[in-house]
């Protein structure tokens, strides 16, 4: 049966514009953006065959390219809305007068972050009534580390002026517990960006669950 020989209300685009996204399920937020099924299977069916051949909603969206079975336009549509969100975040955090709870740059940072095969390093340049400035990817690597150099990330604060920054870089492991180096990356950054007057606010390692603030642990 297609889709458009169900009852009204059970068909995603009717449904959600009754009673909004949050109403519909993952597979019927995909049917929206696949547009139409394939032979023997509607939108919401295609869309329920890709989240659990790969695992989930996440490790969907984070696949490098287009999944077996859904075409070059409904990824892209895909594609565009996972950034869609990004910038959305982003908007968000720039539109606070002053950035607020360490979670409120955590979410940020874990959208723009997580998912990657590889590392990345990035910052959150602050003024000094900490309002955020410029977001950055600084430093990309292998699975097995990205190489920082504090210098780079003093020159940086410098360009935007910046009195305050918020260090994030991703486990591609998933696992978000900080490392020995880790630490010892975070005080050799702290180090240095006071020697410009610059305090480093937190480090976050961005993993599967919950980000973790090196503030929080008390090794800043």
């Amino acid at each position: 049966m297609s889709i458009r020989d169900w009852p009204s209300a059970e068909r995603p685009r009717e449904k959600l514009r009754q009673r909004g996204a949050g109403a519909l399920s993952d597979a019927e937020l995909l049917a929206i953006f696949i547009g139409s099924g394939r032979r023997g299977v509607d939108a919401v069916g295609l869309g329920r065959d890709l989240l659990a051949r790969h695992g989930g909603l996440r490790a969907l969206l984070e696949s490098a390219a287009s999944p077996s079975g859904l075409g070059a336009v409904a990824w892209c549509r895909l594609c565009a809305a996972l950034e869609l969100g990004k910038r959305y975040l982003e908007a968000e955090l720039r539109a606070q007068h002053v950035l607020g709870s360490p979670h409120d740059s955590a979410r940020y940072l874990k959208a723009r972050l997580a998912g990657h095969p590889y590392e990345v390093f990035a910052c959150l340049f602050l003024d000094n009534r900490h309002r955020v400035i410029a977001f950055e990817e600084l430093f990309r690597g292998t699975i097995d580390g990205a190489s920082v150099h504090p210098r780079e990330v003093v020159r940086r604060c410098l360009a935007h002026n910046a009195a305050a920054v918020i260090a994030a870089h991703n486990h591609p492991s998933g696992v978000a517990e900080p490392s020995a180096a880790d630490r010892h990356l975070t005080a050799r950054l702290r180090d240095s960006l006071a020697l410009v007057d610059v305090r480093l606010l937190d480090h976050f390692v961005i993993g599967h669950g919950e980000p973790t603030s090196l503030a929080q642990r008390g090794w800043l």
